[in-house]
């Protein structure tokens, strides 16, 4: 606790110091956006509509009165986003001169499609606007509300490209393209969380989507400001804990949310409060659900209890500003029984994760840097897993500590934009109930994303050097596993983009990385029983680091009534990482198999399909199809030995083919529709993996919302697994005996304050 207070500390100082000394003379030159957004039809303003500065990440939500303002902004040109439930979502460019204001009023429209945009480019000398596309996709609003889940996982899973690993409903964890894991980041507000979800298929993300402002999925260069090993991505919940602006009065928001399947509850609440220079946020919620029903009875020893809360503070100045936040997560969930016998009762997980965030920015003027940022992070993740008898198995301590620093600059040469930035990561690893060692992480990065445009060409190229340092709390030899020791590893990331607009609302694209993910602690030195995965995990202390190779190209064509979008992909690995199933029982623990840590060639490649179309008035199609191959390589040894007449051989856990296909009718402030989802069945298996046969199951929705003295309302209703149809989920581990949730009738209801 000593290195936390020490840390806060001397975050405040240097930050109170920077804002209120060092750039004071700031305040005599202040650089603001000020707006109101206002119906199309009506003319009458538009509350409750969220606006997002994209360039600097700045975030405000409009006042009854549709206004908003931007306070400490540097000059420059940047994006304006505006997205409000019901209406178009419209990005458009604002240029802020040195000293003074920009004033703009942004028009907005209603629609009945949940992904449009309108992009509006004023009197900047951009060629159809194609600096406006990127890679980065948005998960807000009607769709956010309308796919809203127990799990962060279960809320993306009807995204294309998306499915949800699973052991339990309780544990799931986003898979993208097939690839999951450390492969795929999940951070909030631009912060790794700090859970051991990453590490097994039973470890929860500790992250609640019910207060997420919106969920952004990032691939190609932007993925490398966080981590050089997100191939698959990276999944950021926004839920702004550290204000960034100050809103005119307080606001709030209330959320109650019911499901039948588990006869689950949520509610949650938040609350901002602007005093002065000051913006206090508090934000609490909790869930509870019993045993999980399915259509062949109820799923064993899957009930939950969570609660995350958080409480932030920021020091506002048109210099910039200083945060922090901390962040409470408690949660007990259950595991369903080992189909072999290793617990036959489940096992019980009890989690709790502290953590505080710091983070500040400093704004500069007439400088070729225009903005300073610094974020940080001291969190402490513990987990129990409690066996029959109240007897704890494994448990797992983990301490992280993150600093990361990130300098924005103004237009350079040809390149238009850009960040350049350092970060560190100590993490420490303790791990009861097994042999595997304590250990610590040590990682320093340097970082870059540079963006530019040449007409209708626009370009994003990012590089990352990562160093890292594994090392164990003291060297040995292990009979099992073979020499522990300390291990570094360092590396280039690399990755660029490139989309052309064509004109007509056509754009294609493409996106190359080369990625570096050195060995997890755990597949390094892991050695015993993991109950509730149900497996003996071996590590090995020699693998090698993981790098890949991934290539994508998109088509995209957007108009006023439809938005459609075919993308291509392959990855290619020299060394994939996973545990793989030896299908033999461990010696120490007949009633577990072993997992062995192990390296091989792979290739994983596939395509998606989505698109979202006005078919009659107020009658929308949407769908979105997925489609991903996995393979390893076999060696000649191997071939001989197991009598294998293909040189490869499907990778396990990789997600079947799979479809939505869903129709939506809107009129004013209501909207019904259903969605239909199907998957085939999956005959690509691994070794000693169970093939799952493919099913088709429907879904209903339906949504109101309305205004009432100053509030927003919404309220969400659908319909899951309408005709309890029993379906399995390929990438659950325990799809062998249990199938997923039977019907589920849900609830949803909203108000802004």
């Amino acid at each position: 606790m000593g290195y936390l207070f020490r840390f806060i500390f001397t975050w405040l100082c240097l930050s109170l110091f920077a804002l209120t000394d060092l750039y004071g003379n700031i305040e005599n030159q202040p650089h603001k956006i000020i707006g109101v957004v206002v119906d199309i039809e009506t003319q009458e303003p538009v509350s409750f509509a969220y606006i997002h500065l994209v360039e600097i990440n700045r975030t405000a939500t409009t006042d009854r009165d549709g206004r908003f303002q931007f306070s400490n902004v540097p000059a420059g040109t940047y994006m304006v986003a505006v997205h409000r439930i019901g209406y178009v979502t419209q990005r458009r460019l604002v240029n802020v001169s040195s000293g003074e204001s920009a004033e703009i009023r942004i028009v907005i429209r209603p629609t009945v499609l949940t992904g449009q945009t309108v992009d509006v480019v004023g009197d900047q000398d951009v060629t159809r606007g194609s600096n406006l596309e990127h890679t980065t996709i948005h998960v807000m609003g009607d769709q956010l509300r309308r796919d809203l889940g127990v799990t962060l996982s279960e809320t993306l899973d009807n995204q294309p490209g998306i499915s949800q690993r699973s052991m339990g409903p309780a544990p799931g964890r986003p898979v993208i393209r097939g690839l999951g894991n450390e492969r795929v980041l999940i951070l909030q507000d631009g912060e790794r969380t700090g859970d051991a979800s990453w590490t097994s298929s039973d470890h929860a993300v500790t992250v609640d989507p019910t207060s997420a402002e919106e969920i952004e999925i990032a691939r190609g260069p932007s993925a490398l400001l966080y981590g050089s090993n997100a191939i698959g991505g990276v999944v950021n919940v926004v839920r702004n804990q550290i204000p960034n602006s100050v809103p005119s009065s307080l606001t709030g928001m209330v959320s109650l949310h019911g499901t039948s399947v588990n006869r689950g509850a949520t509610a949650a609440g938040s609350v901002i409060m602007p005093v002065d220079k000051f913006v206090f946020k508090l934000d609490l919620n909790g869930r509870t659900g019993d045993n999980f029903r399915t259509p062949v009875g109820t799923l064993t020893n899957t009930s939950m209890r969570t609660t995350q809360n958080t409480f932030g503070a920021s020091y506002i100045r048109p210099s910039g500003y200083a945060g922090i936040s901390g962040t409470m997560y408690l949660s007990e969930y259950g595991i369903p029984p080992d189909p072999q016998g290793g617990h036959p009762e489940g096992v019980n997980i009890e989690m709790e994760k502290y953590q505080t965030d710091v983070r500040s920015e400093i704004v500069f003027n007439d400088s070729f840097f225009k903005l300073l940022e610094f974020q940080g992070s001291v969190i402490y993740y513990h987990h129990r897993e409690m066996e029959s008898g109240g007897i704890t198995g494994t448990e797992y301590k983990m301490g992280t500590n993150t600093a990361a620093a990130k300098v924005h600059h103004q237009d350079w040469g040809l390149v238009k934009d850009g960040v350049i930035g350092i970060s560190g990561e100590f993490v420490s690893n303790v791990v009861l109930g097994t042999r595997t060692p304590d250990s610590r992480i040590y990682t320093g990065s340097v970082f870059t994303m540079q963006e530019t445009d040449f007409g209708p060409l626009h370009l994003e190229a990012g590089l990352r050097l990562d160093h890292v340092v594994a090392q164990p709390a003291r060297e040995r030899v292990s009979p099992t596993i073979g020499y522990i020791r300390e291990r570094s590893f360092t590396s280039l990331a690399s990755s660029a983009s490139a989309i052309y607009d064509f004109g007509g609302g056509l754009f294609v694209g493409s996106t190359f990385i080369h990625s570096f993910r050195p060995p997890s602690f755990g597949e390094l030195f892991s050695e015993g029983p993991h109950l509730a995965s149900y497996s003996y995990e071996i590590g090995n202390p020699d693998l090698e680091p993981e790098r890949g190779l991934g290539s994508e190209i998109f088509f995209r064509y957007k108009s006023s009534n439809a938005t459609v979008q075919i993308s291509g992909y392959h990855n290619y690995f020299g060394n994939y990482l996973y545990a793989q199933d030896t299908g033999q029982p461990s010696r120490q623990r007949s009633d577990l198999n072993l997992y062995q840590y192990i390296g091989t060639e792979a290739y994983l490649y596939g395509m998606e399909l989505s698109t979202e179309i006005e078919i009659l008035n107020d009658f929308v199609l949407d769908g979105n199809f997925s489609h991903t191959i996995g393979e390893r390589v076999v060696s000649k040894e191997e071939m001989e030995i197991s009598g294998l007449e293909k040189s490869r051989q499907p990778l396990p856990m990789i997600p079947p083919l799979s479809a939505t296909l869903g129709l939506h009718y809107s009129s004013g402030p209501y909207s019904i529709g259903g969605k239909m989802r199907l998957a085939n069945r999956q005959t690509r298996i691994g070794d000693f993996e169970t093939e799952t046969p493919g099913y088709v199951i429907y879904n209903l929705n339906a949504h109101y919302r309305f205004n009432t003295r100053g509030t927003f309302h919404t309220i969400t209703f659908n319909v899951q697994n309408l005709f309890n149809e029993t379906y399995y989920n390929h990438l659950s581990r325990i799809k062998e005996i249990f199938p997923e949730p039977g019907r589920s009738v849900n609830l949803l209801y909203r108000v802004y304050l």
